[in-house]
């Protein structure tokens, strides 16, 4: 093929300016998110090569904030406690959309095929979902409830997807459980479970996607709803665990979504107790307590499972602890500073990224040395979130 002299400047011209798109793109697989709580803004961080790449302000109350993915891993949605919810493009370091969905949020999850992105409210209470594309609403579901001779609005709290497209929560006032089946949102399908406890405060799903369990702050115990078999209701289980037998004052509520399963057991921070209980999953019983330095708030597994990271509420928040699955005992114990609130492990778990907020950094230990190898500055550092969480179920 013979080229003119203009014909090879258009196809040089046209071979660099291909060379300079692929040269600028970026993937979003080692990407993440640091909340900085304070001044209403996150940090985007590249965790391979361990530097922050950006900053987004604009977000409102961050104080509670949490973070899901879009199934590509470009977007964040971001639940602000002003009851904002932000898409945010990790690609292009903007806002892609911002809207005040209520008055007081609390969490929010994204359901299994990408579509929706689910809010939970304090206030006014319930769930209301969201095209991810657009934000525009989708479906708006009050947590109604009977109180005396009216309907009252409860509190939702422990918004999880559920494998099926379904979304699962509790509602705090009511002490109920709603399974939602979104496959059709004109006419979504609820399933309500009542009576499964007094105040359910915070919830998980466990990595499978087979058992929603929420804990109870009114009572002891834990309420269980078996997604394979919802016939068969809630259960309830672990009566010895819970607020009736506190020692000690509670300075933090435990974060169920901080629960680690990891071998053949559930790792579970113990309310009002210095003390991590080991739980079997195929019975539901405590196996044992592993005594911890401070009430636990988070117990993070390492994604093989061999470890279990354990940070703790005020006034012990300046350590952690690390338990050897194995051996069933601590074998570690590392002090990071002032107000360690957040773990988060990188998707094949060699490294861990520990948010330190009353001395505006992140650390990052070598999980294998326990080496603090790095550390990144932030603004009153909380909530940290990796884009590998957009391929798991209850993340």
């Amino acid at each position: 093929m013979y080229f003119t002299g203009t014909s090879k400047i258009f196809l040089l011209f046209s071979l660099l300016l291909t060379f300079n798109v692929h040269a600028g793109l970026m993937g979003t697989g080692d990407l993440g998110i640091i909340i900085e709580r304070a001044i209403g803004q996150v940090k985007l961080i590249n965790t391979s090569k361990r530097i922050a790449i950006g900053s987004i302000d604009g977000l409102g109350d961050l104080s509670h904030a949490s973070v899901v993915f879009s199934r590509d891993a470009r977007y964040a949605f971001v639940f602000g406690r002003d009851g904002g919810l932000t898409k945010i493009d990790l690609l292009t370091s903007k806002i892609d959309k911002r809207i005040i969905q209520a008055g007081n949020s609390i969490g929010g999850a994204i359901s299994q095929d990408g579509q929706f992105v689910a809010v939970s409210n304090y206030e006014p209470g319930g769930v209301r979902i969201f095209d991810t594309e657009t934000l525009e609403p989708v479906l708006d579901i009050p947590a109604s409830y009977q109180q005396g001779s009216g309907l009252k609005q409860s509190k939702v709290v422990g918004l999880v997807d559920a494998p099926g497209q379904k979304f699962v929560f509790s509602l705090y006032d009511a002490g109920e459980i709603w399974l939602v089946d979104i496959n059709n949102p004109d006419a979504p399908i609820i399933r309500k479970f009542k009576d499964v406890g007094l105040q359910p405060y915070d919830a998980l799903i466990t990595p499978d996607g087979r058992y929603y369990i929420a804990g109870l702050y009114g009572e002891n115990g834990l309420a269980i709803l078996d997604l394979w078999h919802v016939e068969k209701g809630i259960r309830k289980v672990l009566n010895d665990y819970g607020r009736d037998d506190e020692k000690l004052p509670v300075y933090k509520m435990p974060h169920l979504e901080g629960w680690a399963q990891a071998g053949n057991y559930l790792f579970v921070p113990a309310i009002g107790e210095h003390a991590v209980i080991v739980i079997d999953p195929d019975n539901w019983q405590e196996v044992t307590r592993i005594k911890t330095y401070g009430q636990p708030v988070f117990a993070i597994a390492r994604p093989d499972g061999r470890q279990v990271w354990v940070n703790f509420a005020f006034p012990n928040n300046d350590h952690l602890q690390i338990i050897d699955v194995a051996k069933m005992e601590i074998v570690k114990e590392l002090v990071p500073g002032k107000a360690v609130l957040h773990m988060e492990f990188t998707p094949r778990g060699e490294e861990v990224w520990v948010s330190v907020r009353d001395e505006d950094r992140v650390n990052i230990y070598d999980t294998d040395t326990f080496d603090n190898i790095a550390q990144i500055s932030a603004d009153k550092p909380s909530g940290i979130f990796f884009t590998h969480r957009a391929h798991k179920i209850g993340l």
